[in-house]
């Protein structure tokens, strides 16, 4: 699948950044706090940002995963480097205008439109795009895992995570949900349900809130013999 196409994170070759991105630490924000609220602030004031991830594909059944490791920054409006460092080594830019993936072990360069690439996708969600133009927003119950759950008890409430989940209005694409996971006001986490019953989650570390970031990081040129694909 490309994931030019798709929302975003599938399998470690086909990743598209997607996220453009989101980490940040926004507020404080007290244990129970709205999580929509808290998304809205993070969209709205954190300009740029950068941090290390995990990210982990599992199967829609269940018994298979994935995971591969890598670093991402960004600054808004829609400038974003998410570098996957193993198993393979990919990197995704997004300079403003468009969208380059390069494959180091094909080397090979795919350019896309930073529109088509992004519209109303995860990275659209997270970079600042129209959020209730594109997405029903909702608050999810607090788990200390990635999944829903009750209510924490007490004792659980200081580690749990905040979901925000996010539907898309338009549901001809190719995710059916992606939730947004906070914990004290901090990014923390992304989960993408796909079209396929495949989830990804990504978690964040190393989160840094409005670093000064050279805009050479948001540039790309493809290598010297990359080949090099155009598409619409």
């Amino acid at each position: 699948m490309n994931l030019f196409r798709a929302p975003l994170f599938t399998a470690p070759r086909r990743v598209i950044p997607a996220i453009a991105l989101g980490v940040l630490t926004v507020m404080a924000a007290p244990a129970q706090a709205d999580a929509v609220a808290t998304l809205r602030a993070f969209v709205k004031d954190v300009d740029t940002g950068r941090a290390a991830f995990v990210q982990t594909v599992t199967s829609p059944d269940g018994k298979r995963s994935r995971q591969s490791r890598g670093t991402l920054e960004f600054q808004r409006p829609n400038r974003f480097r998410f570098q996957y460092t193993t198993p393979t080594e990919q990197l995704i830019v997004g300079d403003g205008k468009q969208v380059w993936l390069y494959d180091a072990d094909l080397n090979q360069v795919t350019v896309r439109p930073m529109s088509q690439a992004l519209g109303a996708t995860p990275a659209a969600l997270l970079a600042g795009g129209s959020l209730d133009k594109d997405f029903t927003l909702k608050n999810v119950p607090a788990s200390s895992s990635g999944a829903a759950a009750a209510t924490p008890t007490p004792q659980q409430a200081t580690n749990s995570i905040e979901w925000v989940e996010a539907l898309p209005r338009h549901k001809e694409g190719q995710f059916q949900s992606v939730r947004v996971g906070f914990r004290s006001g901090q990014l923390t986490a992304l989960e993408i349900l796909d079209a396929f019953g495949q989830r990804s989650r990504l978690d964040f570390t190393q989160f840094e809130s409005k670093p000064a970031l050279a805009a050479s990081r948001f540039q790309f040129t493809p290598p010297a013999g990359a080949d090099v694909l155009n598409q619409p």
